[in-house]
C-alpha cells in the first residue's frame, strides 16, 4: 500500500489508465487515508495538468472524449467560489425551495447546503442535479428542463422560461458572466440571458454571486442590474466598483 503522498499520487494514475473515472472514497478505501487527504492528491494532480478534477473525485485526461466548460472551470478561482458559498449558505433555511443557477460558484453553494433538512433546489444545470442525486439525500431537485446547450451541462430556451412561469421560489441565487460597472450583470449566450433575466424577477429574494475575477470582465449581453437584487455576495470587490453601483440601486454587497 503506497504510505507517501508520491506513491499515493502514482497509484491513483495507475487506477485512472484501467478505469475512465475514480471517486474520492473509492481511493480512500483502498489506501486507508482521509478523504481530506485524497482530494489534496487529486488537486494537486488537477494543478500538474495529469488529471481533471470532478466533483466527488476525477477522470482521465487520455480517456475523456469530451470535456464540460464547467468542468474545465472547476479549479479555477476554486477558494474565492468556496468563500463566496460560504457566505451565501446562512440565507438558506431548512425548507426552502431555491432557484440556483449554472455554473461552478452556483454547485459550491449547493455543496455548501447539502446538510439543510427539505431544501427544494431548482436549477438548469445538470451538474448541480447530478450532485444533489448522488451526495445530497436531504435535498430535493427540480430541473427546469428546456434545450441543452453542448458542452456546458445546462438548459435554456422557452420550455425553461415556461417552467420557471409556474414556479415562485424562496430564494434565487444568480451568477453572471461579468459586471460592467455602470451598466450591469452581463453573459455571453441569448438564451442563457432571457433566462438569467427570468431568474432575477421570479424569487421571493434575490442574490447575486460572483468572484471579483468576474468585474469588469468581457460580456456580450446585458440582463439586469443589482437593483433587482437584494445582495451581491462576493469574495472581494476590486476598486469597490460593485459597491459604487448597489449604493445608488438599494444593493448590499457582502463579502
Amino acid at each position: 500500500m503506497p504510505t507517501s503522498p508520491e506513491e499515493r499520487r502514482a497509484a491513483i494514475l495507475s487506477m485512472l489508465d484501467r478505469a475512465t473515472s475514480v471517486q474520492v472514497t473509492q481511493i480512500a478505501e483502498a489506501f486507508g487515508v482521509s478523504r481530506v487527504t485524497v482530494r489534496a492528491d487529486l488537486d494537486a494532480l488537477a494543478r500538474d495538468g495529469k488529471l481533471r478534477r470532478t466533483h466527488g473525485g476525477a477522470v482521465s485526461l487520455s480517456k475523456t472524449l469530451t470535456v464540460s466548460v464547467q468542468e474545465r472551470r472547476i479549479n479555477v478561482n476554486a477558494e474565492a467560489k468556496r468563500s463566496i458559498a460560504r457566505l451565501a449558505a446562512p440565507f438558506v433555511e431548512d425548507g426552502d425551495s431555491v432557484l440556483v443557477d449554472s455554473g461552478t460558484t452556483a454547485l459550491e453553494l449547493v455543496r455548501a447546503i447539502s446538510g439543510r433538512a427539505g431544501v427544494t433546489v431548482v436549477t438548469d444545470d445538470f451538474t448541480i442535479a447530478d450532485y444533489v442525486d448522488r451526495s445530497a439525500p436531504s435535498l430535493d431537485v427540480i430541473t427546469l428542463g428546456g434545450s441543452l446547450r453542448k458542452g456546458h451541462r445546462y438548459t435554456a430556451g422557452p420550455l425553461a422560461l415556461r417552467t420557471l412561469e409556474m414556479l415562485h421560489p424562496d430564494k434565487a441565487f444568480v451568477t453572471p458572466t461579468s459586471y460592467v460597472p455602470g451598466r450591469g450583470l452581463m453573459t455571453n449566450n441569448q438564451d442563457m440571458a432571457e433566462l438569467k433575466r427570468a431568474f432575477l424577477a421570479c424569487a421571493e429574494r434575490t442574490f447575486v454571486l460572483m468572484d471579483a475575477s468576474k468585474v469588469s470582465a468581457p460580456g456580450l449581453l446585458w440582463f439586469g442590474t443589482l437593483a433587482s437584487a437584494e445582495a451581491v455576495i462576493m469574495d472581494a470587490d476590486p476598486g469597490d466598483l460593485v459597491a459604487a453601483d448597489a449604493a445608488e440601486l438599494g444593493c448590499r454587497v457582502i463579502y
